[in-house]
């Protein structure tokens, strides 16, 4: 039988889709992932199905995008305690039970299927600490803030101890940012730092893997060990320095196509853009990603309520951390942990979540209503 109403919801729902799309943030990101595209089509001439996958993963990550635009911050919101409980579970379940590769316990088998629950985390993080403060946003106490960094630190130790240092690190600035917007003050952070810095012989010798400080050392000399561990900052170094001020041209780089950049498509992608735009395709992209953020701080500081306004914060942040990282590693000014390039870098699961984080910004930004 022919419903005429839901004929007429049928035919609203592209407008209805459109006015959820934050216009400036969604050109940015169509640049940036024009950009990486490109990029990866030079990194890529090996491997031509890899242009496929990436397309496809762009239209997935798109499409979630789109689909979390348009539910309100409310509805987020109650996603918050159960989506934060399932991902500690998860860890839980891999610290047990999870499939070691390469020396790694990060995925959990499903039997059809692998999956890695850090990656939830990331979103779950500060989802869960956005709706603790929003709930007590009336009767904030120190012990709260408390109660928070103890929220931050399960997960964030569960994801260490796997170990995955890149992923951790991008959990717990998330989940730092939220707590930092909420109020927490100077002088604790002082204090955190002055013990983390007193700290930090027993985290070497303690917390930290071989490999990791394997990494650490590499950096402050990459010519001790050039054939193993400081190979991939030496290669990537000298393929950002002949770029030059205005690069060797698209699909020109004698470093990427000679194959002397490791993982010359996920997280050394920098390097490939570097050596074939140079100091002027570097300076523009670091102005789109400082757009981008700027845009996610523009949305936080005009959110009507306290969720809203310390979720849009971190997530905007958290783009900053990604791309600082992931260019300070390849640089060769941070040890390398695996951080990919926001959507520069080729992968469809970091893609799918950082256009999660997209969708949560438009979210905000259009849904005005408290």
């Amino acid at each position: 039988m022919h419903d005429p109403r839901l004929a007429q919801r049928l035919r609203h729902w592209p407008r209805r889709i459109r006015q959820h799309l934050d216009l400036p943030l969604l050109l940015v990101v169509f640049l940036l992932m024009g950009v990486g595209f490109c990029t990866v089509y030079s990194a890529s001439a090996d491997a031509p199905l890899r242009l496929n996958r990436q397309f496809i993963n762009m239209g997935v990550a798109l499409v979630v995008m789109v689909a979390v635009s348009q539910f309100p911050p409310q509805k987020l919101m109650r996603l918050a305690v159960p989506l934060y409980c399932l991902g500690v579970f998860l860890l839980v379940c891999v610290a047990l039970f999870g499939v070691s590769v390469n020396g790694s316990r990060r995925w959990l088998s499903l039997g059809f299927t692998r999956i890695q629950p850090s990656e939830i985390m990331k979103v779950a993080m500060p989802l869960m600490l956005a709706w603790f403060f929003h709930r007590y946003e009336s009767e904030l106490r120190p012990r709260h803030f408390g109660l928070a960094a103890l929220l931050l630190i399960v997960p964030f130790l569960l994801i260490l101890k796997q170990p995955d240092l890149g992923t951790s690190l991008l959990v717990g600035a998330a989940g730092f940012f939220v707590i930092f917007f909420a109020g927490l003050s100077w002088k604790i952070i002082l204090g955190m730092t002055a013990a983390a810095a007193a700290a930090a012989p027993f985290l070497w010798s303690m917390v930290l893997e071989d490999y990791q400080r394997r990494r650490i050392l590499t950096l402050i000399d990459p010519t001790s060990d050039p054939l193993g561990a400081g190979y991939h900052i030496i290669q990537s170094t000298i393929a950002i320095g002949s770029g030059g001020p205005f690069g060797k041209g698209w699909m020109q780089g004698t470093q990427t196509h000679l194959e002397f950049i490791p993982e010359k498509h996920t997280d050394f992608i920098f390097a490939v853009f570097s050596e074939e735009w140079g100091l002027a395709g570097n300076t523009i992209l670091l102005v789109l990603f400082a757009l981008l953020i700027l845009r996610g701080l523009a949305i936080a500081v005009s959110a009507p309520t306290l969720f809203s306004r310390l979720l849009a914060g971190a997530v905007s942040l958290v783009f900053f951390i990604y791309a600082f990282v992931n260019m300070g590693m390849v640089s060769g000014i941070l040890p390398v942990v695996g951080v990919p390039l926001p959507f520069i870098s080729y992968g469809g699961t970091a893609l799918a979540t950082l256009m999660l984080g997209i969708g949560i910004l438009m979210s905000i930004s259009t849904h005005r209503s408290p």
